[in-house]
């Protein structure tokens, strides 16, 4: 019975999903790296293998997802008693470090090219580098639509991290396809100009990856909208007079939520844990993202 309970639970709902998310990343990335590096060295591009190195880095990223997740899911034990939530916002910085070294790396590569480029004689990618480009802006863009689909869902850090890497793939790829294009024009700098922009793109999305696990790391509070709708929806309560204190806090994906309402000071005690109860309940009914409620009341 408690096995059958515990693989219920949100947590462990969350936990597959992400995991199956993540073996479709794993899979699709690792064909779509081999596919683009041999079409990057057949057709003499640099921006395309530049593209292949990103993908196959979404493999690692994909595992770090998949590390962050698991732990992240683990219930409550004796050194931990508030979980262990915040180890996938410790994924999801990993994920934003690994991105943005990778970006850097294309676009140090990139410029290395144009310098050494301009000393001598640029080769014009072939027809495959190009068609290579167009293969994995699509399957890209689709697989960040899928894993961010599946972020929003169970409001996963980590995962929406690996999202936004499928997308700066796929960013990368258009940059990798304009620089193919404008190379087979008669332009052959274009192609590791297209590097040198892909990395500005994967610099951008690592940039937004770590400010938002840090936020979640340094007990931000909600968003305005978030604590303006747990306002209103305390003071419908019965028996709330005023709200004393609304504090919340992002830890990890959940929310931790402290309370203070005043309510008539000669009511009994029972009466006063009632009316906190009510809206303890209330709060984790309407907010599903609460993990934990705290509530105090003060008399008038």
């Amino acid at each position: 019975m408690k096995k059958q309970n515990e693989a219920s639970t949100p947590e462990e709902q969350n936990r597959k999903t992400a995991m199956r998310v993540s073996a479709v990343s794993i899979a699709w990335n690792v064909i779509l790296s081999l596919f683009k590096l041999i079409a990057g060295i057949v057709g003499h591009s640099g921006a395309m293998i530049s593209d292949a190195v990103h993908s196959a880095s979404d493999v690692f990223s994909t595992i770090v997802v998949i590390l962050g997740v698991n732990i992240a899911s683990r219930q409550s034990d004796e050194d931990h008693q508030y979980g262990h939530d915040r180890l996938e916002c410790v994924a999801a910085i990993i994920l934003a470090v690994v991105l943005f070294a990778t970006g850097l790396g294309i676009g140090i590569g990139g410029v290395n090219k144009i310098i050494e480029g301009s000393a001598g004689s640029m080769e014009v990618p072939g027809m495959i580098a190009l068609i290579a480009a167009v293969v994995s802006i699509s399957i890209k863009e689709w697989m960040f639509w899928y894993t961010r689909g599946a972020a929003k869902k169970i409001n996963s850090g980590a995962l929406m991290a690996d999202a936004w890497h499928h997308r700066s793939d796929a960013l990368s790829s258009v940059g990798a396809f304009v620089g193919i294009l404008g190379a087979r024009l008669g332009f052959p700098v274009l192609d590791p100009l297209a590097s040198v922009i892909i990395c500005i793109f994967i610099v951008k999305a690592a940039y937004d990856i770590f400010k938002d696990a840090i936020d979640k790391m340094v007990d931000k509070s909600c968003d305005e909208e978030t604590e303006k709708a747990m306002q209103e929806l305390i003071l419908c309560q019965k028996g709330v007079k005023n709200i004393d204190m609304l504090h919340t806090r992002l830890f990890g994906a959940r929310i931790y939520v402290d309370i203070e309402i005043a309510a008539d000071g000669n009511m009994t005690l029972r009466e006063g844990h009632e009316i906190a109860q009510q809206v303890h309940d209330r709060i984790e009914e309407k907010f599903p993202l609460v993990k934990h409620c705290m509530v105090h009341v003060n008399p008038v």
